[in-house]
């Protein structure tokens, strides 16, 4: 454990971040899930509407600094392209 005040601070304030960015990465898991059984199910109408779903809250990620523009570009096209590979 840190002595010195400042370095107890940064460690409280780490562990909070941490459980935020967590939080967020575990939603946007469950929305990708969520598109996956769509895609499995074979129900192409649930699949585009959890596609919209999962895309937005990636966006979110991005913006809040939890995802890069390039992973979250990356998982966006991911899902894009296997929602629109069912027809």
């Amino acid at each position: 454990m840190a002595n010195i005040k400042s370095a107890k601070k940064r460690i409280l304030v780490n562990q909070t971040k941490a459980a935020r960015n967590k939080a967020i990465r575990s939603k946007v898991k469950t929305m990708i899930k969520k598109v996956d059984a769509a895609i499995a199910a074979g129900d192409k109408a649930a699949a585009q509407a959890a596609l919209l779903a999962a895309t937005s809250e990636i966006d979110k990620a991005t913006s809040k600094g939890v995802y890069h523009k390039n992973t979250s570009s990356r998982k966006v096209s991911r899902l894009s392209k296997a929602v629109n590979a069912m027809a």
